[in-house]
């Protein structure tokens, strides 16, 4: 620790000794009378607070288009990812949840290369129900989502922390997207004479924060997922390059639209554009 942490680390402890002191000393000159008008307005203060981002999360309560953009970088090539689906944030026991379903997921570079990935391979990430963090700043409500490890083309007994295995014939590598080959399927396409298919699993470690905008909740992804290489239709196609997001999340925007309860994927590809405009390209 640092001589000014080892300061900062003192002066929060003496602050802490002042608060405690404090008390005692007054609690100890006050009548029970005062005591107990003062437990009963820090009560009545927390309740208060409670209904209060209970009634916040029933207000925000509901069914979201959800698009992002995670932009990446390599020694070789930059990259976004660019993702649509469904945000839904629903109250259970006065704790917003949010629950992510993908529908659909493209792909622009700087470099002349096409990678596709099919809508059943988007599909089949299913991350889990999770708690999300919901304060006020500036007025506005701003809500965090925490990551959810999730296992795709792979199966992880704990997705959080099992390590991703290096042995491409790893029993618990599964078809995901069901299309007979391991892993999740990408296509890639250099030219007309070099194109070719790329197997994968992956470990999705996602999280956002966003705040209410102009009807919308607007932030940034951050993401740190983790990718094996389970097999290629051809050798060249396999590459170790290490992928890292952009340290400059205004890079990885997300935007969650409230839509109908009942809109879905087919719904989603025929409003994308109008709700969302025109993906973005690698601009940096």
């Amino acid at each position: 620790m640092t001589g000014r942490r080892h300061e900062a680390a003192g002066m929060a402890i003496l602050a802490l000794s002042l608060v405690v002191a404090g008390c005692s000393t007054s609690e100890a000159t006050r009548s029970t009378g005062e005591l107990e008008t003062a437990g009963a307005a820090e009560t009545t203060t927390a309740t208060a607070t409670a209904a209060g981002a209970t009634a916040t999360a029933e207000r925000l309560a509901g069914r979201y288009a959800h698009y992002d953009v995670v932009a990446y970088e390599s020694a070789d090539m930059k990259t976004l990812i660019i993702s649509y689906g469904f945000t839904d944030l629903q109250v259970d026991n006065g704790v917003l949840m949010a629950q992510e379903s993908f529908c659909h997921a493209e792909h622009r570079s700087d470099q002349p290369i096409e990678t596709t990935i099919s809508d059943a391979a988007t599909s089949a990430i299913k991350p889990p129900s999770v708690a999300v963090t919901l304060t006020e700043q500036d007025g506005r409500t701003r809500l965090q989502r925490p990551e959810t490890p999730t296992g795709i083309g792979i199966r992880l007994e704990d997705p959080a922390h099992d390590v991703l295995p290096t042995d491409p014939n790893d029993p618990r590598i599964t078809d995901d997207d069901n299309d007979g080959k391991p892993g999740i399927t990408v296509s890639i396409k250099v030219s007309d004479a070099l194109q070719g298919e790329l197997y994968i699993a992956r470990r999705e470690r996602f999280a956002y924060d966003v705040t209410e905008e102009a009807g919308q909740l607007v932030g940034t992804v951050t993401d740190k997922s983790e990718q094996l290489i389970v097999g290629a239709s051809d050798p060249m196609f396999v590459t170790d390059a290490p992928w890292v997001q952009v340290p400059d999340l205004s890079k990885s925007p997300i935007v969650l639209e409230k839509v109908s309860d009942q809109s879905d994927c087919e719904w989603l590809a025929a409003q994308r554009a109008d709700l969302f405009g025109e993906p973005p390209v690698v601009g940096w």
